[in-house]
């Protein structure tokens, strides 16, 4: 019997953060995470189980090269049969991991996104140390880990979106001053939400 995997939804849009930012992207979005993060905007009840060839299928009907795979937290179901029926259609592995859990072979793009700033737990810290892009949500200056010990490429800090207009104006502007006072890292917004689309 052939593994299956609980996806919440597979879809097309840009990929409105980070390096990729407005690249044309595949999304394919597990059901089920190890945190329990305030912000999440996943449904973890609801979802379809799907073979790798399945998944490989519906992604195959869009025309673009990248497919990131997120969640909820790809890394607790994603394995080497699935990234290599992706390879298989040509496409660019991408995962967006909180880092708790190892990896398997063939993705192409490591986006690390930490949440031991949010999760009560000492299982939050990411065990990842090495990534493409080390994108960390940010809330406030006191409140942002040391992330100094993981290597990446690039790095960025996306403003927490708590759903409260002058909350998120202080986050922004907080989010900004200290990119400016921390060139290390680089300012990533959500352009998919400020542009309406998925």
């Amino acid at each position: 019997m052939n593994a299956t995997f609980k996806i919440n939804e597979i879809f097309y849009s840009l990929q409105g953060e980070g390096f990729f930012v407005g690249t044309p992207s595949v999304f394919v979005r597990f059901s089920g995470c190890n945190l329990a993060c305030p912000f999440c905007d996943t449904d973890h009840q609801s979802g379809s189980h799907l073979t790798a060839t399945d998944i490989a299928d519906k992604v195959a009907a869009f025309p673009a090269r990248h497919v990131v795979l997120t969640g909820g937290e790809p890394s607790l179901f994603v394995t080497s049969e699935l990234t290599e029926a992706l390879h298989r259609i040509g496409k660019f592995v991408c995962i967006e991991t909180n880092g708790t859990r190892p990896l398997p072979e063939g993705i192409d793009w490591v986006t690390l996104s930490p949440k031991d700033a949010f999760a009560a737990t000492t299982e939050a810290k990411p065990a990842i140390v090495r990534c493409d892009e080390l994108k960390v949500v940010f809330t406030d200056a006191d409140s942002l880990p040391d992330y100094s010990h993981i290597e990446a490429a690039h790095r960025y800090l996306q403003p927490c979106d708590t759903g409260l207009p002058d909350e998120n104006k202080r986050i922004q502007q907080a989010c900004i001053d200290y990119c400016l006072n921390h060139p290390q890292w680089a300012l990533s917004l959500q352009t998919h939400k400020l542009l309406g689309i998925q």
